[in-house]
């Protein structure tokens, strides 16, 4: 049996000392998370993070760096993620865009707001992608 990991790409974005979260609804319960999502086969790294970050925040990102490769093993899914953490600049924001389907807001919060939602995070990644940052 071959091992593969399931392949994120996130976007990590600060505006004023702020950061982009957005709130989604799955079916464990409502997260926040950045903008992020599944890389589709024959898509570039790049430009997964922006059609992910356009679908679930309706900004239009043009990645600039790479923050990080992560990967996180989550045990009770039995699920393996390698993420790719993006951060860039914001080039449009389109507020009548509808967001991904699951997907409530999309937030600007303070390193400590979002610290004290650590327990809604959909993973440790989440506030490690921010701190490495």
């Amino acid at each position: 049996m071959v091992w593969k990991p399931n392949v994120t790409v996130a976007a990590v974005l600060e505006r004023d000392g702020r950061y982009l979260l957005v709130e989604e609804e799955t079916e464990y319960g409502i997260f926040y998370n950045q903008p992020a999502g599944h890389l589709e086969c024959g898509e570039s790294l790049l430009d997964a993070v922006v059609r992910e970050t356009l679908e679930e925040s309706a900004y239009t990102l043009n990645p600039q760096y790479l923050v990080g490769i992560y990967h996180h093993r989550n045990e009770a899914r039995d699920v393996t993620y390698l993420r790719f953490a993006f951060a860039g600049q914001i080039i449009a924001h389109d507020p009548g865009r509808p967001l991904d389907a699951g997907i409530l807001a999309a937030h600007w919060l303070s390193l400590d707001e979002i610290r004290a939602r650590q327990s809604q995070h959909r993973s440790p990644l989440v506030l490690r992608c921010i701190e490495d940052w």
